[in-house]
C-alpha cells in the first residue's frame, strides 16, 4: 500500500526527516502548523513528511469510511486490535521510511512521530526498525500490540529516544491507558521522556515548546 504524502522542507539540503502520523479521521494537512510553529533551524533544514492514512471502514464509527491507519473494533476498554491493519501500515510506513534512505537521508537522522492512530504507528513502526532511528514521538496514544512488542521489538532501536505526551483530561485515549503504555516501555528498558498537559486529546502549546526542545537535542546529538 503506497502511501499519498504532503512534503515541506525548511530549505535546501535538508539535515533530517521527521515523519508525523495523523490521527483518526484526519489527514496530513493536520499536523502541518505543528511543523510551522517549531524552530529548528539550530540543527539545519529538516523536510517533513505527513502522510495520509487510507480510506477505511472503522468498525466503532459504524462502519463509516474515513482515514484510518487501522480499524477500531470496539471501545477502548475492550482493546480489541486490527492487528492486520497495524502490520498493513506498518509496512507502509517502512516503505516511506525506506524512500528517505534511498534519498540519502540516514535513518540516524529520521524520527518517526504521530497523534492518537499515529502515534500507535509511530511506536509500532519505530520499535521495530532494523536500523537505529534518531527518535519517536508519540502524542496522545498509546503502544500497540503491547504483548507482542518484547519479542518483537529491534535491537537496533533499543536505546532511540522516546517522546511521549498526553492530555490528562483526554477522554478519547485516557491518561491511566497512556501511562500503561509509559510503563511497559519503561519496563523494556526505553529511554522515555514523559510530558503531561491539562488538555483533552489535542495538542497545546507547551507540548510544541517541549517537542522542539526535545528534537533540537536529539537530532544534535546525530
Amino acid at each position: 500500500m503506497s502511501l499519498d504524502v504532503l512534503e515541506a522542507h525548511t530549505g535546501e539540503n535538508p539535515v533530517a526527516t521527521l515523519i508525523i502520523m495523523h490521527g483518526l479521521g484526519a489527514d496530513g494537512q493536520d499536523f502541518v502548523p505543528l511543523a510551522e510553529q517549531m524552530d529548528l533551524s539550530a540543527i539545519g533544514p529538516v523536510r517533513y513528511l505527513f502522510p495520509n492514512a487510507p480510506q477505511i471502514p472503522v468498525t466503532i464509527n459504524g462502519g463509516y469510511v474515513m482515514p484510518a491507519w487501522y480499524d477500531i473494533l470496539g471501545t477502548p476498554g475492550a482493546r480489541i486490535e486490527d492487528e492486520a491493519g497495524l502490520r498493513r501500515s506498518q509496512a507502509s510506513i517502512e516503505a516511506l521510511i525506506a524512500r528517505e534512505k534511498a534519498r540519502g537521508m540516514p535513518a540516524s537522522r529520521i524520527v518517526v512521530g504521530g497523534f492518537s492512530q499515529g502515534c500507535a504507528m509511530a511506536l509500532m513502526t519505530g520499535l521495530r526498525h532494523p536500523e537505529r532511528l534518531a527518535g519517536i514521538i508519540g502524542m496522545s496514544g498509546y503502544l500497540p500490540l503491547a504483548a507482542r512488542t518484547a519479542d518483537e521489538r529491534h535491537p537496533a532501536n533499543q536505546d532511540t529516544p522516546i517522546f511521549l505526551a498526553h492530555g490528562s483530561q483526554d477522554p478519547m485515549v485516557v491518561l491511566s491507558r497512556a501511562t500503561a503504555s509509559r510503563d511497559a516501555l519503561l519496563g523494556l528498558g526505553y529511554a522515555v521522556d514523559w510530558h503531561e498537559y491539562p488538555m483533552e486529546h489535542t495538542l497545546c502549546l507547551d507540548e510544541v515548546r517541549d517537542l522542539q526542545a526535545w528534537l533540537l537535542e536529539v537530532l544534535a546529538a546525530g
